[in-house]
């Protein structure tokens, strides 16, 4: 999973507690990363850990990096 701002490198847990929306998102295809006790594991590899395929894997590497997208667009001034 290829996600901007290097977000990927970053326990699951640290970036759920920064961006609640990738919590989210990733709740919404049942990975329970927001509930998880041990929160260790990288952006990139939640996903694969749950072995959900790649179509949806793509889906929600999209979504965040959509999500991201608007962030960085809204710190640019574009949404002002």
């Amino acid at each position: 999973m290829k996600l901007p701002q290097e977000i990927g490198e970053f326990p699951i847990n640290k970036t759920i507690e920064q961006h609640p929306r990738i919590g989210e998102i990733l709740s919404k295809y049942e990975i329970g990363c927001v509930t998880c006790g041990v929160g260790i594991c990288l952006v990139k590899d939640v996903v694969a850990i749950h072995a959900l395929g790649d179509e949806i894997e793509a889906r929600i590497e999209q979504e965040i990096t959509d999500y991201l997208n608007t962030l960085t667009n809204y710190q640019q001034g574009a949404y002002v």
